[in-house]
């Protein structure tokens, strides 16, 4: 049995795994519905969502403007920049081996990576607190109105998502496209458009990850890209590649395991013992917590 003051401790990491997990979860989400279409992991995800955050930051300091248009230039960026990478890389691809999509993948974060040091600059940069801190007791821990509205707007995103791949007939033509593709485009989905959809929409869902992860610790810096594609996708992998509900509930496992080894053990192990538990859980189901045994050729 914990203690008072352990179980306020456990608690209080257990807000805060849960509010890094959201963000996780939500460019865990681009990289599971990417994988749906196209069966290959986008590893310029993480760079294509850091450009976002990046920007926002950007219109923020350097030009002066609102939070709303700020968020909007940085989630239409990281949307733009999804959507050509798609159209310029992946699209000649579609037929190649998956390891051909994979190399480029490769390329492209290496590119945009390099064009935000380029524009941006190579060193750390404070992000601007628009988000009136307030503090909050809940079970004896303190949890802040940033980690509130994060984990607000993580669940409502993520409740958007669900409602509109499964409720809406643009969202069944993207799961149908997931499914068979040629099957979908001879019932008349357009297959060009449902994938360019699918990266717009999971740019954006990254723009917003990297862009609330900027705003919880309040810095911005150029391997934030890396940093949070690679959560991203041991999220993923650790929830079943492919499936929403896995990328939800894998990024949130991460979050708190991190949290938890960072306070309880180190926060020099957190990464190592959050990617040995990925290990673990593989190693006993394969395909992931929530993935299928399914193999799918072009």
């Amino acid at each position: 049995m914990l203690c008072a003051e352990g179980q306020i401790v456990f608690v209080q990491q257990l807000f805060n795994g849960l509010t890094l997990g959201a963000t996780y979860s939500l460019i865990a989400l681009g990289y599971s519905m990417i994988f749906g279409v196209l069966s290959f992991i986008n590893f310029a995800h993480g760079d294509v969502a850091m450009f976002g955050s990046y920007l926002t930051w950007y219109l923020l300091v350097k030009k002066g403007a609102g939070l709303v248009p700020a968020l909007m230039g940085g989630i239409i960026a990281s949307m733009l920049i999804g959507v050509t990478i798609e159209k310029i890389g992946y699209l000649p691809l579609r037929k190649a081996p998956r390891l051909a999509m994979i190399i480029v993948s490769m390329g492209f974060s290496f590119i945009v990576a390099t064009f935000v040091q380029i524009f941006f600059g190579t060193t750390a940069q404070s992000m601007p607190s628009v988000i009136p801190v307030k503090s909050y007791t809940i079970l004896n821990a303190k949890i802040n109105s940033v980690q509130l509205w994060i984990f607000a707007i993580s669940l409502l995103l993520m409740a958007l998502l669900y409602i509109f791949i499964n409720k809406t007939k643009t969202g069944i033509a993207l799961r149908a496209v997931a499914l068979d593709r040629d099957t979908a485009g001879l019932m008349g989905v357009n297959i060009n458009n449902a994938i360019s959809l699918t990266f717009a929409i999971g740019s954006a869902l990254g723009a917003v990850s990297a862009i609330m992860i900027t705003l919880y610790y309040g810095a911005i810096y150029p391997t934030l890209g890396s940093n949070i594609g690679m959560k991203g996708f041991t999220a993923v992998v650790l929830g079943g590649a492919g499936s929403i509900p896995g990328a939800m509930i894998g990024g949130l496992i991460m979050g708190v395991i991190e949290s938890l080894v960072g306070a309880y053990i180190s926060s020099a192990y957190r990464e190592a013992i959050a990617f040995f538990v990925l290990i673990v859980v593989l190693l006993f189901k394969p395909s992931g917590l929530f993935g299928k045994k399914v193999v799918k050729e072009g």
